[in-house]
């Protein structure tokens, strides 16, 4: 149904591609707790129990998101996994963060309500450039409209107001744009045409 593909692990992937291994990662940062973002939190053991995925990581997320999780509205429940958190808890791994915070040096969390009260962005600042990850608040390249809303969103009228604040910004500043669910061309950024705002990939400007 979500197009899951398990013939790779999450750290064998990382190693593969990153050339990074699971025991090197220092810090995990949630945006929320969703299983589609929060599920690589944890891994199995031989006994099939849930444990942390980086054994020597520590992991942030927004205390408010974790309350959510805890939680959640009949809405969004069957979106919240708990074995993707509570081990971190038990392990005492798992820090919590305010709605905005500065993971290390130019690397800001934000809290945007919308898809829900908690659901946090991302924003890497360095050499004068931005790179913003829109985490749900807008999932694909399509979503850039104002009023293109998902179905999934708690509180769609604040994604609205979330959106006309940030993509106008992105367009002025040229940021480059991490768009989480697009499945074709996830990195773009927005560029403004006839008073219309939309996504374009960074390799067709070249």
């Amino acid at each position: 149904m979500y197009g899951i593909d398990r013939r790779r692990s999450l750290g064998d992937s990382l190693n593969a591609i990153a050339g990074v291994k699971v025991k090197e990662i220092t810090i995990v940062v949630n945006t929320h707790l969703h299983f589609d973002h929060a599920g690589g939190n944890t891994t199995t053991d031989e006994s099939g129990k849930a444990i942390p995925q980086f054994p020597n990581a520590r992991y942030f997320v927004s205390q408010s998101e974790v309350e959510h999780a805890e939680e959640p509205s009949e809405r969004d429940r069957a979106s919240y996994f708990p074995e993707n958190w509570r081990p971190l808890k038990e392990s005492g791994q798992l820090e919590l963060k305010p709605a905005n915070y500065e993971v290390v040096p130019g690397l800001t969390m934000e809290t945007h309500p919308g898809h829900n009260r908690s659901m946090q962005c991302w924003r890497l600042d360095r050499d004068g450039q931005t790179l913003f990850g829109f985490a749900d608040l807008v999932p694909t390249r399509a979503h850039v409209p104002f009023a293109w809303v998902m179905g999934y969103d708690l509180y769609p009228v604040e994604t609205v107001e979330a959106k006309k604040k940030l993509l106008p910004q992105a367009a002025r500043e040229n940021w480059s744009c991490l768009f989480y669910h697009d499945p074709e061309q996830p990195l773009g950024r927005i560029v403004e045409r006839e008073g219309k705002l939309s996504a374009v990939s960074i390799s067709a400007e070249f």
